[in-house]
């Protein structure tokens, strides 16, 4: 299984529309979404250029939750508001995902996961603690790099950073 991941769009909505149609070409079954897509226009554009179940949580910069829940339940379950953290089985895999650096360090650090996901500092990282992969995915949005997404292989375990052009 292929899963995209994704953080900090902070509504750029012209990098998401690149990013999920690169993600369209890539074989991919599932997304998460690691935090501060921002608005709920943003959420509505997740779920209408990525027909495959989403998982997001909620960074520091997500308003509207109320609108929020109303735009996720508008797809059949399929956009799932996980809150602040959320530990998923996605192809066999563990995997953790929260917006902040820090608990997501020590959460890779207990060795219980797979995978440990997460944002908010906009910096690409992947590092391996343990068994665990530690990944960033960096950021949509572009503002203090270029914007990237990465792509986690449950069947591989690897996770691989992209860049758009």
């Amino acid at each position: 299984m292929r899963i995209a991941v994704i953080s900090d769009i902070h509504d750029h909505i012209w990098n998401l529309e690149k990013v999920l149609q690169r993600i369209s070409q890539l074989g991919v079954e599932a997304l998460i979404c690691c935090g501060d897509f921002c608005a709920p226009f943003s959420l509505k554009q997740i779920a209408e250029g990525f027909l495959g179940p989403i998982h997001v949580v909620f960074g520091n910069n997500d308003g509207d939750p109320l609108l929020l829940s109303r735009v996720a339940g508008q797809y059949g379950g399929r956009v799932l508001l996980h809150g602040l953290y959320v530990e998923l089985e996605l192809g066999g895999r563990q995997i953790a995902v929260i917006h902040y650096p820090e608990p997501a360090r020590r959460i890779a650090q207990a060795g219980v996961f797979d995978l440990v996901l997460y944002g908010h500092d906009h910096q690409r990282h992947l590092e391996r603690i343990g068994h665990t992969l530690l990944a960033n995915p960096g950021e949509v949005m572009g503002r203090w790099g270029k914007p990237s997404f990465g792509i986690y292989d449950t069947e591989t375990g690897e996770f691989t950073h992209l860049e758009l052009a």
